[in-house]
């Protein structure tokens, strides 16, 4: 299984994990594809990806392609002779990449497919409450995260855990599961599925589109489950949003943490409550939303008693327009 020649293809820090189990494990990656060099920051300085770094402190050939289809790319990856494409957290292939080795192309998902198709599957399970979620190793096809499943391993999502808890469990979990997948295939011990096979009846495959900022704000006429759940959604990044404003200004503001509080009230959705010193709450459809951890625009991300030493809250109103 050492012999295998590998070709590894990914961007972000939660693909590194994967990268770095196949090497310490012994395997033979012989070569990196990831993002070009992006400007970021106030000096709009190029930024190398994660995987970028990592690859090149471990001393391995890396190719950064704008275009997957151009001819010198694809000549490349001929030339790197591998057994086996590993695919983390990357951009779609076109099918003249996919279709080199004679392996095939491995993605690992971070959903427990065909739950979850798409680019944030750990944001989408979290906001919409699931109880469960997981990692997936399946073949790349011409569709979205369509193909043949290998492996999978189911992870519990807790209560109050956030989308960057479960990430970085995941990621962990993610880089055993494509060790254990290529010692499937090379074996033989692995047959793949299709997806249909793992349709829980009754049940909607719900997508994961990407996380735009119109979906970070936070509807205070929804339940406080619906919003707590965003809320662990969407953090430590992007953030869930809203806007506090008076007669003079509006000022953005992100929550990452909060507790649902079920009461009975008459009060109109996004009516704050605070006794200016230790505690904020904001109503919502069916009770109120206590607000443990938050940031206003331009300041340093604190806990609501730190934050109302500071900041007279109950001068606002949220905007909810």
């Amino acid at each position: 299984m050492k012999n295998l020649r590998i070709v590894f293809m990914g961007t972000p820090e939660f693909a590194v994990a994967t990268l770095g189990s196949l090497l310490m494990n012994g395997f033979n990656v012989v070569g990196v594809v990831t993002v070009p060099d992006k400007p970021a920051g106030r000096g709009r300085s190029l930024q190398k990806s994660a995987v970028k770094e990592f690859a090149e402190s471990s001393y391995i050939p890396v190719f950064q392609p704008n275009n997957l289809k151009d001819p010198e790319f694809i000549q490349n990856l001929k030339d790197l002779n591998a057994d086996v494409f590993i695919v983390v957290a990357f951009r779609m292939l076109p099918e003249v990449v996919w279709k080199l080795p004679p392996l095939g192309t491995i993605n690992l998902h971070a959903s427990l497919l065909p739950y979850y198709r798409g680019a944030a599957p750990i944001n989408h399970a979290v906001i919409n409450g699931e109880s469960r979620t997981g990692v997936t190793t399946f073949y790349i096809d011409d569709k979205i995260d369509t193909g043949n499943i290998l492996m999978r391993e189911e992870v519990h999502i807790f209560p109050f855990e956030n989308a960057g808890d479960i990430h970085d469990r995941m990621t962990k979990l993610g880089a055993r599961l494509v060790i254990k997948t290529l010692a499937g295939i090379v074996d033989k011990s692995i047959k793949p599925r299709p997806q249909s096979d793992f349709i829980i009846p009754g049940t909607e495959i719900r997508p994961a589109p990407k996380i735009h900022p119109e979906d970070c704000v936070i509807n205070w006429n929804s339940g406080g489950m619906e919003i707590h759940n965003l809320i662990r959604g969407l953090a430590p990044a992007p953030g869930a949003r809203s806007v506090l404003r008076n007669n003079k200004t509006s000022l953005t503001f992100k929550i990452f943490e909060s507790i649902p509080e079920p009461e009975k009230h008459s009060l109109p959705p996004g009516t704050i409550v605070s006794d200016s010193k230790h505690f904020i709450r904001i109503a919502c459809a069916d009770g109120f939303l206590s607000i443990i951890n938050l940031q206003l625009e331009g300041k340093k991300k604190m806990n609501s008693i730190e934050f109302l030493k500071g900041f007279r809250i109950t001068d606002y109103i949220i905007d909810i327009s």
